[in-house]
């Protein structure tokens, strides 16, 4: 298997993978949907709250927002000594004590204030309620970890997708350059270079062969390689994409490892 990073930044990456099957590719995906653990707001003390939103309504929100989250402070719940009750090593507890004065105030992400400085939320400006003048809002929040085969909230990934790396080939002997495939490929893989039909980006194909059906001369084919799949993994800033997608191989190795000890020793 070889891995071959092809885009990065911050919040996302895109890697080619070879030597792989459907298969092992839907499970690396899964992986990083369900087996990874995060931090997030779990439980919500509201002490005071004469905003027009309703207290659910705004502990739902608080959940959904994404901190960073620093795996090596903390364990999971059912991993603690404490046995998920609540302690320094398994919870985290974010404040949020706001006031508007005599204007209306919207209250962000960046009011939270946490307890470690290591456990803040993803983005600062995603926006939680707006208070009329002169209202309050208090709460307690308490952030763990876990994992989204338990809740969706816990997904450290915004999307993860994968496809087929795309062949596509052009019988230059067949081409008569009338250019409608060159007009009708959303992705525009194919030019006119000098006269010549040509193909670029061709990792951005999407195999839906509409350039295939407009050309009447049948100059060009799409294929997919078997054993090659395209990685694209954007995260919503709790975890960098690429430790998730490291994180996520070395889970599914010790998950294949003990599947193959117990089938062994029937």
């Amino acid at each position: 298997m070889e891995v071959r990073i092809v885009h990065k930044t911050e919040n996302e990456v895109h890697f080619l993978v070879e030597g792989i099957n459907a298969a092992f590719a839907n499970a690396l995906r899964r992986t990083m949907l369900t087996r990874l653990p995060t931090m997030v707001i779990d439980e919500v003390l509201i002490l005071e709250n004469t905003s027009v939103m309703y207290d659910e309504v705004l502990a739902h929100r608080l959940g959904l927002v994404p901190l960073v989250t620093d795996l090596t402070s903390y364990n999971l719940p059912d991993e603690c000594d404490c046995e998920g009750k609540g302690c320094s090593l398994c919870q985290c507890t974010l404040t949020l004590e706001v006031e508007a004065g005599d204007e209306e105030r919207v209250v962000y992400s960046r009011d939270l204030n946490s307890q470690n400085p290591k456990i803040v939320p993803a983005a600062d400006n995603i926006p939680l309620v707006k208070l009329a003048p002169h209202q309050c809002l208090i709460i307690e929040a308490y952030a763990r970890l876990g994992t989204g085969r338990e809740n969706a909230k816990f997904q450290p990934v915004a999307t993860v997708a994968y496809k087929n790396v795309p062949i596509v080939s052009v019988d230059k002997s067949k081409c008569d350059m009338c250019g409608a495939c060159i007009d009708v490929c959303p992705k525009r893989i194919l030019w006119n270079d000098g006269g010549t039909l040509a193909t670029q980006n061709t990792l951005d194909c999407s195999l839906c062969e509409i350039c295939v059906k407009s050309c009447e001369v049948g100059a060009i084919t799409i294929d997919y390689k078997k054993d090659t799949f395209l990685f694209k993994v954007e995260s919503t800033g709790a975890l960098p994409p690429v430790e998730i997608v490291e994180r996520a191989a070395e889970i599914l190795k010790e998950r294949i490892q003990i599947a193959l000890d117990f089938a062994n020793s029937l």
